[in-house]
């Protein structure tokens, strides 16, 4: 048996990014804490996504949230 097609389909898991990410995943990738997370979403500022109990944010949400944020380095 071949083990080739077991590695081609992990490549392709690993090279899609998900859509939705859990509120502690969310923490991590901004370097945040769990609270914040529910902070910004309860005040709007981070939109979410429900699914009964559960709440996942957008990867977009991250990133815009993120850009929103940065400001341009200073021009001399």
């Amino acid at each position: 048996m071949s083990e080739q097609p077991q590695q081609e389909q992990l490549q392709l898991e690993a090279a899609i990014e998900p859509l939705l990410v859990k509120v502690e995943e969310a923490a991590r990738i901004l370097c945040l804490s769990r609270s914040t997370i529910y902070e910004l979403m309860d005040s709007g500022e981070l939109p979410s996504v429900r699914h009964g109990a559960a709440r996942r944010i957008p990867v977009a949400a991250l990133r815009a949230w993120v850009a929103r944020r940065t400001t341009p380095a200073a021009t001399p």
